[in-house]
């Protein structure tokens, strides 16, 4: 995978709070270029042996495949969350302007 590749960071958060500190601590140290909250929704997981129903708040981080491993560390050092969600997907295409905008705000070589 190319370290350069944009890629879509969806994470969960207990409450919108936590979800809002999360995106300025990431767009702050330009770990994303932006980073989109979702209203509330519905979680149905298994945790420790149990299905669990829980309210959860949605992040959509836009970044590159070279910033997860430190956006990933970022994240999981200020969730309250054991073990968070954070999985990326890769964005197979965009408008040339947006991705042009996403890059240019990351560091250099991201």
């Amino acid at each position: 995978m190319n370290p350069s590749e944009p890629i879509v960071v969806l994470m969960t958060a207990p409450n919108r709070e936590e979800a809002r500190r999360i995106a300025e601590t990431l767009v702050g140290s330009r770990l994303a270029a932006c980073v989109q909250i979702l209203p509330e929704s519905q979680s149905v997981y298994r945790w420790q042996g149990e299905v669990t129903r829980d309210t959860e708040v949605l992040l959509l981080a836009k970044t590159t495949n070279d910033q997860f491993n430190d956006l990933v560390s970022s994240v999981t050092s200020i969730h309250s969350y054991e073990t968070p969600e954070i999985i990326a997907l890769p964005i197979t295409a965009a408008a040339e302007t947006y991705l042009k905008w996403l890059l240019g705000s990351l560091p250099e070589g991201s």
